[in-house]
């Protein structure tokens, strides 16, 4: 339901922007987020955008360098991604609730997951 895209390869500093476009169930009220998660490690919250207020949340290690927003027209929510470091890399996933307001950060609070994305940060 949760369609993502955008993932790649990119060098440290380098720049990418996911996309996140829901199909069939309109999610452009509800609260929205990302996650990510790399090999050998748990899942971890990185932002997060309210459905009404458009209010966002960041996980402090993004914070600055990841925007998160959305375009409720198009029902697409995106995660411009900045100064890439390797750590970044992981697979990154979309995710829904079933609310408005603005989640705390972390996943038992998401009811719709999209498939993931990778994104690895290499020279």
């Amino acid at each position: 339901q949760l369609q993502t895209s955008g993932g790649g390869l990119v060098q440290p500093g380098g720049s990418l922007r996911l996309s996140c476009a829901p199909s069939g169930r309109t999610f452009s009220s509800y609260a929205m987020g990302w996650f990510r998660q790399a090999p050998g490690k748990e899942r971890e919250f990185v932002a997060a955008i309210a459905g009404g207020s458009g209010r966002t949340t960041y996980a402090r290690s993004v914070y600055r360098r990841f925007t998160i927003s959305r375009d409720n027209a198009k029902y697409t929510i995106y995660l411009q991604m900045n100064s890439l470091r390797p750590e970044d890399t992981a697979v990154y996933y979309c995710a829904a609730t079933s609310g408005t307001a603005l989640p705390p950060g972390e996943a038992k609070y998401f009811d719709h997951w999209g498939q993931g994305t990778q994104v690895t940060v290499s020279s």
